[in-house]
């Protein structure tokens, strides 16, 4: 499982979905769907209709992949940090049943807004 303690890991910038299906697509089911995507130098968060999948590419050479899935339907609360004058970056704090919190930093232009309705939608 991926560490989410370590910030540094998760410090994601938004980028095209599509760029990241061919990679999670054999771990979707039916009627999933990828709507955000995030990527940091090698790992990846996906948030689909579903969940939010953290993907943590392990070793020199990548061949060792770590996919963590995190249910939408075990998220009890979830906060957001927008981003300021001179803290330009955004964070996602999600609390889920059994695990705990999860945090996660994004830089700046990633609407924040945006994936926080997203996860409202989800969980309300």
């Amino acid at each position: 499982m991926i560490d989410f303690t370590n910030g540094s890991v998760f410090k994601l910038t938004a980028c095209d979905p599509g760029e990241l299906v061919p990679q999670v697509a054999p771990f979707l089911i039916q009627g999933e769907q990828v709507i955000f995507g995030f990527r940091s130098v090698r790992d990846f968060v996906v948030f689909t209709n579903k969940r939010l999948m953290a993907v943590n590419v392990q070793g020199l050479t990548g061949s060792k992949t770590d996919f963590t899935t995190l249910p939408y339907n075990k998220i009890q609360a979830f906060s957001v940090e927008t981003a300021g004058s001179f803290d330009r970056d955004t964070e996602l704090d999600l609390w889920f049943s059994g695990l705990g919190q999860i945090r996660l930093e994004f830089k700046r232009n990633v609407d924040i807004r945006q994936l926080s309705q997203m996860i409202a939608n989800y969980v309300l």
